[in-house]
């Protein structure tokens, strides 16, 4: 009798264990997260947690409570507040605090967002006004290529529009970054996040991309091609979404968008071969994190929107 009541205990412990290791209950170790907390677009450090250690059970409000003062509403579900720092309205204007998952915008709340290691979690305080939406960032790099976004690794697929010399060195520095890289144009694998370089008299043929002559309130870009003498050229635009800078024609744009909830496009473009060259080399991690989008000018980088 003795040694089947070891059995049962022995028997009933290994279940637990089991259990715990697939996510029921406190749950093991996924591996790091990086959480970056920010405001005004990225433009001033509200906290800088770099790193935590993340389990099956975390999601995305449980990292930032773990690590800051955190008030939220609607039964917990939303942020109100961090470190002191809240949402608001005033003059017509709209403060809040939104987050990204490996450059992406969350579809769920955050006490809904779960997390499976290696994440780059990034929550800014803004101003919303003229953008209640911007489904795609830049500043997480080398994220989404080297993680995919929504729980899923994803393919690359670098979609060269005459983009001439600028395509190879995109290819590179994703290659470099971690990206799985696939073919593409007709051969783009479905899911694939999809990265178009050309002049932008070309990458506009693309609707995803066409998005950003509609302004940053339907694209979610600070920035604007206009056609001026039969020619383009890179609008600026502030956090109002007015312009406010006009480009030269060898400065370049790096910015991502999506449409509608098909995977996010990334646009390296300018208004000529030479501009998109010069965007191309933006392509790292000191000239893209913590910006939304970013443009060339004068030999470095412009962070979007311009304040």
């Amino acid at each position: 009798m003795r040694r089947s009541r070891t059995a049962v205990a022995i028997a009933l412990l290994g279940a637990a264990l089991a259990a715990a290791g697939c996510g029921l209950g406190p749950g093991g170790e996924v591996g790091e997260v990086e959480l970056t907390v920010t405001r005004d677009y990225g433009t001033e450090a509200v906290a800088e947690l770099r790193v935590d250690r993340a389990t099956e059970s975390d999601t995305v409000m449980r990292v930032l409570e773990r690590n800051a003062e955190v008030v939220t509403r609607y039964g917990g579900g939303f942020v109100q507040a961090i470190d002191g720092l809240e949402a608001e309205r005033s003059g017509g204007r709209s403060w809040d605090w939104l987050f990204y998952v490996n450059g992406v915008e969350s579809t769920v709340g955050a006490a809904d967002y779960p997390l499976r290691g290696g994440e780059a979690i990034w929550w800014d305080y803004r101003d919303w006004s003229a953008a209640i939406r911007v489904p795609a960032v830049v500043g997480s790099w080398p994220q989404p290529f080297a993680g995919g976004y929504e729980g899923r690794r994803r393919p690359t697929a670098v979609e060269c529009r005459g983009g001439g010399p600028a395509c190879g060195l995109v290819r590179r520095r994703l290659r470099s970054a971690g990206a799985s890289l696939r073919a593409g144009g007709d051969g783009t694998p479905q899911g694939a996040i999809r990265v178009l370089v050309g002049a932008w008299a070309r990458v506009r043929e693309d609707p995803a991309a066409a998005q950003l002559e509609a302004g940053p309130q339907v694209s979610g870009v600070f920035a604007r091609f206009v056609r001026r003498g039969g020619r383009f050229e890179l609008l600026g635009l502030n956090e109002g979404g007015e312009p406010a800078r006009r480009f030269g024609l060898g400065d370049g744009l790096v910015a991502a968008t999506r449409r509608h909830e098909a995977p996010p496009v990334w646009i390296v473009s300018g208004a000529t071969a030479a501009a998109t060259r010069a965007a191309a080399a933006l392509l790292d991690s000191a000239h893209l994190r913590g910006h939304y989008a970013v443009a060339t000018e004068g030999g470095g980088e412009a962070p979007l929107p311009l304040r």
